[in-house]
C-alpha cells in the first residue's frame, strides 16, 4: 500500500471512460480513494453507504472521494447506477487500482485486499488504511480524524 508521505502517479479510468490521474483530481482539494473488495461486497457496500452519508463531511474539507473498484469498467458502470454512487468510481487503466496502489489478493489468493488513502491538497499521501477483513476496510472516526487534521491549502 502506498506509504504515508508519498506522492503517487496513480491513472485510473472513471465510469465514462475519462482518465483520471491523482495529479489532476488533486489540482486545489484533498482526495479520499476507498478500494472496495469487490462490488458484490456487502461490507464495502455498507462502507460506500457510509460515506455518501458523511458527504457533507468530505465536501465542508474540500475533500473529493473516488470509489475504486477491482472489477472492470462494464461492472463499474453498472454497480454505480444500481446502487445510486454520488462519487466517481475508478478502475485501473492496466490492472486493477488495488494492483497499482499495492493492495493484493490474500488469503490463498482468493480475497482481495480493501483499504483506502486520503491526499492532501498536494497530492501527499496523508492517511493509509489496509484491510483483508472486509467489515475493517473503512474506519469512520478514524477516515474523518484524518480530514480534520488535512494541513490548510
Amino acid at each position: 500500500m502506498l506509504a504515508i508521505g508519498t506522492s503517487p502517479s496513480l491513472s485510473l479510468v472513471d465510469t465514462t471512460g475519462r482518465t483520471v490521474t491523482l495529479d489532476h483530481v488533486v489540482s486545489g482539494a484533498g482526495t479520499f480513494v476507498y478500494f472496495m473488495r469487490a462490488t458484490t461486497c456487502p461490507q464495502c457496500n455498507a462502507a460506500v453507504v457510509k460515506i455518501a452519508k458523511n458527504r457533507a463531511a468530505y465536501d465542508a474539507a474540500g475533500v473529493r472521494v473516488l470509489v475504486a473498484v477491482p472489477e472492470g469498467a462494464e461492472v463499474a458502470t453498472a454497480w454505480k447506477a444500481k446502487k445510486n454512487v454520488p462519487f466517481d468510481v475508478v478502475v485501473g487503466t492496466s490492472g486493477t487500482a488495488h494492483e497499482e496502489v499495492g493492495l493484493m489478493k490474500k488469503v490463498f489468493g482468493l480475497v482481495q485486499q480493501s483499504g483506502n488513502i486520503l491526499l492532501d491538497t498536494n497530492g501527499v499521501v496523508r492517511y493509509a488504511h489496509v484491510s483483508t477483513n472486509p467489515g475493517a476496510s473503512y474506519d469512520e472516526a478514524e477516515v474523518l480524524a484524518a480530514i480534520a487534521a488535512l494541513p490548510a491549502s
